[in-house]
């Protein structure tokens, strides 16, 4: 269960906790005093949001390596063919750029959709996907994929995980020094023995919190891209989706670096929900049937 959880959420908590381990050699190396909260939040929105637009930067080439996909520039046969012709006109209609478009191979039903801007961006289907799902079926997947680039998903999750970084870093020093003073009897304003180890510990329990925002607005999105995707392809067309997506839903061999941007998610109950990157099926295909019918 860990696993699952923890899937979206390793990538910035190691973030946060290499670059608490930065910030404190720098404040005792460099001699930047804990007591200017204004310096003190200025590093932590610096390495916030540096670590959250790195890796929005590097996501597409990153995406690329990690799932060793081919990347379609000369289309081989029909099908990539198709591929190709429909992620050009539903670009065209949600005003996009056209992305790079590839294909990955793994046995489950999935496609995800990475870039760091509208305009520059990369939507891969699995070859699961291609060998379960009919043509009106991928052509939904696709109008979702291309929804959450012209909705600019991407750069909007980079900044929430940035304002998320930045607080995270700042309070749990925050209060790690206010904890520190009480449990050394340290009242001059520097740092104890109980410092570092009570940063480390903050990091991680302020960074699940700062997670469960995150997923929040990851949910949602969604029910957003669905939306997309029926004004794209049809509402029919992406409830039918939705539903022969089940037939693997849970399943995903995407590495975790692009997993929360996958159509398929992980299931979960529970306080789990909280930490799941996707809504259940269910509530996605309901939100669907309840748009009004001219969608």
């Amino acid at each position: 269960m860990f696993k699952r959880v923890a899937l979206f959420l390793a990538t910035n908590l190691a973030v946060l906790v290499l670059l608490g381990i930065v910030m404190s050699v720098l404040q005792n190396v460099f001699g930047i005093s804990l007591g200017n909260n204004g310096v003190l939040l200025l590093f932590a929105a610096a390495f916030g949001f540096g670590g959250a637009f790195i890796s929005l930067a590097i996501s597409k080439w990153m995406a690329k390596r990690t799932t060793g996909l081919h990347l379609i520039t000369q289309p081989r046969n029909e099908g990539e063919a198709w591929l190709l012709a429909t992620v050009k006109r539903q670009s065209e209609a949600a005003g996009i750029a056209m992305p790079e478009v590839g294909i990955y191979d793994a046995p489950e039903i999935n496609a995800f959709a990475t870039g760091p801007s509208r305009n520059n961006s990369l939507v891969a289907v699995s070859t699961g996907l291609l060998r379960a799902m009919s043509r009106d079926e991928a052509e939904a997947v696709l109008a979702h994929e291309v929804s959450h680039v012209a909705n600019g998903d991407m750069v909007t999750m980079a900044l929430i995980q940035g304002v998320l970084n930045t607080f995270v870093i700042f309070l749990s020093r925050i209060v790690g020094r206010v904890i520190d003073a009480a449990l050394s009897g340290n009242r001059d304003g520097g740092t104890g023995p109980f410092y570092f180890i009570t940063v480390l510990v903050l990091d991680i329990i302020f960074g699940m919190f700062a997670s469960v925002v995150a997923m929040w607005f990851s949910r949602w999105r969604e029910f957003r891209a669905d939306a997309g995707g029926a004004r794209l392809a049809g509402r029919e067309k992406m409830i039918a989706a939705l539903e022969r997506l089940s037939q693997t839903y849970g399943e995903s061999t995407l590495p975790k670096e692009v997993r929360a941007f996958g159509i398929s998610g992980a299931v979960g109950h529970g306080l789990r929900k909280l930490f799941m990157t996707h809504p259940p099926l269910a509530e996605r295909i309901q939100a669907l049937r309840n748009m009004p019918a001219t969608i």
